[in-house]
C-alpha cells in the first residue's frame, strides 16, 4: 500500500480534530439549547400566569379583565375560571381540545403529537371570590426553532468538514514549505552530485530556519573535505609520478647489466612490475581528480568504432593466453558514431583486462559490439571468480575489491569507477551481473549518434 505524504496526514488530522471538536461542541449547544428552551418556557408561563391577576380587578358589580389579558405573548394563551370551573374571560389555543380540570402548578400534556404546558394557580379576588388563571403554551413550537437550527447544522457540517480540510491544507503546505526546499536541495545534491548548492532558507527565523541553516552549514563543511580531498590526491599524484618514474628507469638501466646475478635480477623485476602498477594507478587517480575538478576534457570524434573494439580485444588476447583463456568476440562490422577514441579504447582495456584478471585458467571471455538506432550496445562477459550479490552493488567506489584474492592481484580498485566515468561522460549507462564462482558480465550503453557540439557532461562519480 502506497504511503500517505506527511502533508495529507497532518491535514487529516486536523480536519478529524476540527470536525471532533466542532461536532462535540454542537452537541453540547443542542443538549444544553434544549434544556434552556423548556426552562425558559417555564419561566415565561409561570410570570405571565401570576403577572395575569393584575389584569383581573372587582368593580363592586362585575369582575374586569383587562385587554392585555387577551393578548398572546410568547405564544402563551391566558385564561380565567371562576371557582366552579366556569371560564370567565381569556382565549384557548385552537389546537387544544382537551378537557383538563383546574389544579396547581405545571403540568405537561400530549395531544395528537404535539406538547402542551399547562400552569394553573388561583387568587382570591376581594370581593368576589377565588379565581383561576390557567396558562398554556405549546413545547413543540418552541421547540421547532432548534429544530430547525439543528437541520441547517447537518446541512452544513459537510461544508464544514470540507472548509476544515482545506484550510488544514493550506496551514500545513505553508508550514511544510521550508521541509520541501530543503528536500528538493538534498534531491539535487544527490543526484546532480553538486556539494556546492545550498538551501539559502530566508524569511522567519524559526526551527525549520535553524535547520535549514545547520544544514547548509554542514554541507559547506563537507564540501570543503571534499575539496581539500580531491586536492591532495591530485597533489599526491603529481608528486608521485616523478619518483616512480626514476625507479621504473633504473629498473630498466640495471636489467640491461647481463653481470647482473640471477637472484638480484629476479628482485629488480619484481621492484620493476610494483613500480608499474603504481605508476598505473597514479595515472588512474590522476585521471578521476580531473574527472572530479571537470578538467577531464573529451574530445568526440566521428570513428570506425568496430575496428576501435577488434583492437582492443587483439592487444589483449596476448595477455589472456598466458592463463589460457579463450577470447571470443562478436563485434558488429561497419558502426561508426561520435566518442573521445582515448576514452573509447580504454572502456574496453580495462572491463577486456578486468575479465582476463579474475577470469579462471583456461576459461572463456565474450566480447560483444552491436548498434541499434545510434545507440552502442558493448559487454564483456567471463566466466571468472564472480562477485557476491552484497558486494556488488559497491564495484563502482573507489579502492573497492569484492573479493580477497582480488587485492592480491595487480590493481587497486580504481578501473570500474574509471569506466563509469567515461561511459556516463559519454551519455550512457553501464550495469554488472554477477553470480559467484560463475562469472561477471558488464554491459554498457553509449549514444553514439551525438555530435560534438551537443556535448555537454551527463553524469560524474
Amino acid at each position: 500500500m502506497k504511503k500517505v505524504p506527511l502533508k495529507w496526514k497532518l491535514t487529516i488530522l486536523y480536519a478529524a480534530f476540527m470536525i471532533l471538536m466542532t461536532g462535540i461542541m454542537l452537541s453540547i449547544l443542542f443538549s444544553l439549547s434544549s434544556s434552556e428552551i423548556l426552562s425558559s418556557v417555564e419561566t415565561d408561563l409561570e410570570n405571565d400566569v401570576f403577572g395575569a391577576f393584575e389584569d383581573i380587578q372587582w368593580d363592586g358589580k362585575r369582575l374586569k379583565i383587562d385587554r392585555d389579558f387577551y393578548e398572546v405573548e410568547k405564544g402563551i394563551y391566558l385564561s380565567a375560571y371562576n371557582s366552579g370551573e366556569s371560564l370567565i374571560g381569556g382565549r384557548i389555543p385552537y389546537e387544544f381540545t382537551l378537557n383538563v380540570p383546574l389544579g396547581e402548578g405545571l403540568r405537561r400534556l400530549t395531544q395528537e403529537g404535539i406538547s402542551w404546558y399547562i400552569w394553573d394557580t388561583s387568587s382570591n379576588i376581594e370581593g368576589y371570590g377565588k379565581v383561576y388563571v390557567r396558562g398554556i403554551t405549546s413545547i413543540t413550537e418552541a421547540e421547532s426553532s432548534l429544530r430547525v437550527t439543528l437541520r441547517l447544522s447537518v446541512i452544513l457540517f459537510p461544508l464544514l468538514v470540507v472548509l476544515a480540510a482545506s484550510l488544514g491544507y493550506f496551514f500545513v503546505s505553508r508550514t511544510l514549505r521550508p521541509v520541501s526546499r530543503i528536500t528538493s536541495t538534498a534531491r539535487a545534491i544527490y543526484e546532480e552530485e553538486d556539494l556546492s548548492k545550498r538551501i539559502g532558507l530566508t524569511g522567519e527565523k524559526n526551527e525549520l530556519y535553524k535547520l535549514a541553516e545547520t544544514f547548509d552549514l554542514m554541507l559547506e563543511k563537507v564540501e570543503k573535505s571534499f575539496e581539500k580531498e580531491k586536492q591532495f590526491t591530485s597533489d599526491a599524484s603529481h608528486e608521485l609520478r616523478t619518483p616512480v618514474a626514476v625507479i621504473l628507469s633504473q629498473c630498466e638501466y640495471l636489467l640491461e647489466d647481463t653481470q647482473l646475478s640471477q637472484e638480484t635480477r629476479s628482485a629488480v623485476e619484481v621492484i620493476q612490475r610494483k613500480a608499474g602498477n603504481m605508476a598505473k594507478i597514479i595515472s588512474q587517480l590522476l585521471f578521476l581528480s580531473r574527472a572530479d575538478q571537470n578538467r577531464q576534457v573529451i574530445h568526440k570524434e566521428y570513428l570506425e568504432l568496430s575496428l576501435l573494439t577488434e583492437m582492443a580485444a587483439e592487444e589483449q588476447q596476448e595477455i589472456a593466453k598466458t592463463k589460457g583463456i579463450r577470447i571470443e568476440t562478436d563485434i558488429q562490422e561497419g558502426v561508426q558514431g561520435y566518442v573521445d577514441e582515448t576514452l573509447f579504447i580504454r572502456i574496453w582495456m580495462n572491463l577486456i583486462g578486468n575479465g582476463i584478471s579474475y577470469g579462471k585458467e583456461n576459461g572463456w571471455l565474450k566480447i560483444s559490439m552491436k548498434e541499434k538506432e545510434g545507440i552502442l550496445f558493448g559487454s564483456v562477459e567471463d566466466n571468472g571468480i564472480g562477485i557476491t550479490k552484497e558486494q556488488l552493488p559497491h564495484i563502482w567506489e573507489r579502492f573497492y575489491q569484492a573479493d580477497a584474492s582480488r587485492s592480491q592481484r595487480d590493481g587497486a580498485g580504481l578501473g570500474l569507477p574509471m569506466v563509469k566515468w567515461i561511459v556516463q561522460i559519454h551519455g550512457g549507462e553501464i550495469k554488472a551481473e554477477s553470480e559467484y564462482g560463475q562469472g561477471s558480465r558488464f554491459a554498457f550503453t553509449i549514444p553514439i549518434r551525438e555530435t560534438p557540439s551537443q556535448n555537454r557532461e551527463k553524469g560524474r562519480i
